[in-house]
This record gives C-alpha cells, sequence and structure tokens, in this order.
C-alpha cells in the first residue's frame, strides 16, 4: 500500500508517522499524482501544532505542495492526463487534501504546468513562495520602481522570492534576518542591504540607510510586538502587508505611527490569489515566464528523503535554512 503522512494529535515535528493506506481513487475534478517531490511550507508546522488559519481534523493529512506525474484523472477532467508533468498550487484546505503522500490526490483547480527547465525539486518550490510574494508586493503593495521594500524573515523561501520581485521591479530590497550567518548569502542573493536584528538597532539602521526617509513597503510574515518596530521603520504613507504570525504572540496595532504616518495595515494570504481566477491567471503567467528566462530561480536549502519527514520539519522550523526544504519521493 502507497504511504501517507498523518499526525494523531498536534505538537511537535516527532508527532507525524508514515503509515500505509490503500491507494485512493480520484474524484470528480480531482487527479492522482505519483509524487516526486514536496515542498514544505511553515503553514504546514503551524497546521501541524494546532496554530494555523484552520483547526486540523485528526487524524489529519498535511502538505500544500508537490511535483510529480499524474496518474489517474476522475471524472471531469479533460486538461490534464496521465503522464503529464505537473505541481500543485496551495489553493485547498489541508483538511481536505494533503499532499505528503505518494500517491496525493488534489483538486483539479490546483493542478499547474511548470518550466521544463526545472528538477522536480524546484518546480515542487515556486507556488507557495511566488504566488504569496507576488500578490503581497506586486498586487496589494502596488510595488514600483525605486521604492525601498524592508522584507523580514528574508531567508525564507518566500523572503527570497520576495527580494527577486522587489528587484525584477528596480526596486531596493532591504533583507532582514536574525543570524549574522546569513548576511552574505542574503546579499549574493540580491538584498540590497542586509540588517542582522539581533544584533543592529533595526530603526536606526534602516533610517541611516534610507537617508531619514524611511521604508515605503514592507513585507512580514512575524507580526506580534514585531509590528510596533516595523512601523517605526517605515516612511509617512507606508503600507505594511502582514502575511504570517511566525511571532505566536499577540499583535497590538501600532496606533501612534499609524496616525502620525498615515500608514496603511493589511493582513494577507496567497488563498485571495490563488482563489481569483483572474488574478491567478495573471500572477501565474508572470511567474511562469520569469521562471523560463531565469529572472526567477528557487532557491533549494536542502532535501531530505521521504522516510526522513521528522527530520525535514525539525529543520524547517530551525530557522538555519536559507530558501526551500524539500522532501524528495523515489
Amino acid at each position: 500500500m502507497p504511504k501517507i503522512v498523518r499526525f494523531h494529535k498536534t505538537g511537535p515535528p516527532e508527532v507525524l508517522k508514515i503509515e500505509d493506506l490503500p491507494l485512493e481513487e480520484p474524484k470528480e475534478n480531482e487527479v492522482r499524482l505519483k509524487a516526486e517531490a514536496l515542498g514544505l511550507n511553515r503553514a504546514e508546522a503551524l497546521f501541524r501544532m494546532g496554530a494555523y488559519l484552520e483547526d486540523p481534523k485528526l487524524p489529519a493529512r498535511l502538505g500544500y505542495e508537490a511535483s510529480g506525474t499524474i496518474d489517474k484523472v476522475g471524472p471531469g477532467v479533460s486538461t490534464f492526463k496521465p503522464g503529464d508533468r505537473v505541481s500543485v498550487v496551495p489553493s485547498f484546505s489541508q483538511n481536505s487534501y494533503g499532499m505528503y503522500a505518494e500517491y496525493p490526490i488534489a483538486p483539479l483547480h490546483s493542478i499547474a504546468r511548470y518550466p521544463d527547465k526545472l528538477s522536480a525539486g524546484e518546480g515542487t518550490s515556486i507556488w507557495m513562495q511566488y504566488f504569496t510574494a507576488w500578490g503581497g508586493l506586486n498586487h496589494y503593495g502596488r510595488l514600483s520602481s525605486g521604492q525601498s521594500v524592508l522584507i523580514t524573515a528574508a531567508s525564507s523561501s518566500v523572503g527570497i522570492a520576495a527580494i527577486e520581485l522587489v528587484r525584477l521591479a528596480g526596486a531596493h530590497p532591504i533583507a532582514v534576518t536574525r543570524s549574522s550567518s546569513k548576511k552574505k548569502l542574503l546579499a549574493d542573493l540580491g538584498a540590497e542591504h542586509v540588517i542582522v536584528s539581533a544584533e543592529e538597532d533595526l530603526v536606526a539602521s534602516v533610517k541611516n540607510f534610507t537617508r531619514g526617509k524611511g521604508i515605503e513597503l514592507i513585507f512580514d510574515p512575524v507580526a506580534g510586538k514585531f509590528l510596533e518596530t516595523l512601523a517605526a521603520t517605515a516612511a509617512p504613507g507606508a503600507q505594511i502587508i502582514e502575511y504570517g504570525l511566525l511571532s505566536g504572540e499577540p499583535t497590538p496595532f501600532p496606533l501612534h505611527s499609524a496616525l502620525a504616518k498615515g500608514l496603511s495595515i493589511r493582513g494577507y494570504t496567497l488563498f485571495e490569489i490563488v482563489t481569483n481566477p483572474e488574478l491567478r491567471e495573471k500572477a501565474e503567467r508572470f511567474i511562469f515566464a520569469q521562471l523560463e528566462t531565469g529572472m526567477l530561480k528557487p532557491k533549494i536549502d536542502r532535501t531530505f528523503p521521504f522516510e526522513q519527514i521528522v527530520d525535514a520539519h525539525r529543520h524547517l522550523e530551525s530557522n538555519s535554512q536559507v530558501g526551500k526544504v524539500v522532501v524528495t519521493i523515489p
């Protein structure tokens, strides 16, 4: 029987279990994949811990991203056929579908082709990060040439994607990381300036880099009390896009800075993009084209075999990675 990852209680990576379950048949408008690679995301770790936007229904499967070939299509599927090389766009509830499996079932609307030049590991590493960054920066953030853009958690796959998109737009990416060991790596990946928040005064560093003007667009998945510091770095009229809750803390609204500077602070997830057919098509077309030309290139931090899924999640939570954590399936 094919293997699948599930958890029967919320908690640390050790709650993940590889189980043998009967092969599922795709229903109407579903496809079954023969998975080759999985892309891991913080959203899955939060879901595993019971701290995500939706509570897991136990026993729960998980996973948003996979790449591989279509093994079988369900009734009503005509746009793809067995043997097609595809990857999965995160556009569903993990309570309904989970990609951590040898033969995952996915809804038709989540299936997308990716450039032939990419490996399976790269193919599973594109949609979560580039859709998230494109939606927050290009669409809602109205990213434009010459802007200063502050990118926190910059060594994450989304953070690196954001650096790429900011540079592509002719704007100035300023990366924030907690570890000095990542400073050169982020500079090599295109950050115009890197601030190590554990060692430097973030507000003073931003003020110095921007010559006192402040940041015009801030892209942050941390939130919590850190939002007050981010608001202090902002220029008058700046936008702050909050796309995560990594701090796990309550997030006080920085009213003083918001009033004094006329700030716009917006909560955002990529589901606003991927569930809107018009926006998804626009974003997917743009991302595909830039991947083909090499202007965007997913960075894989480390690859684990499927049987080491627990170790892969430990690494995901270690904050040591720069780029995407990938799991391969033979």
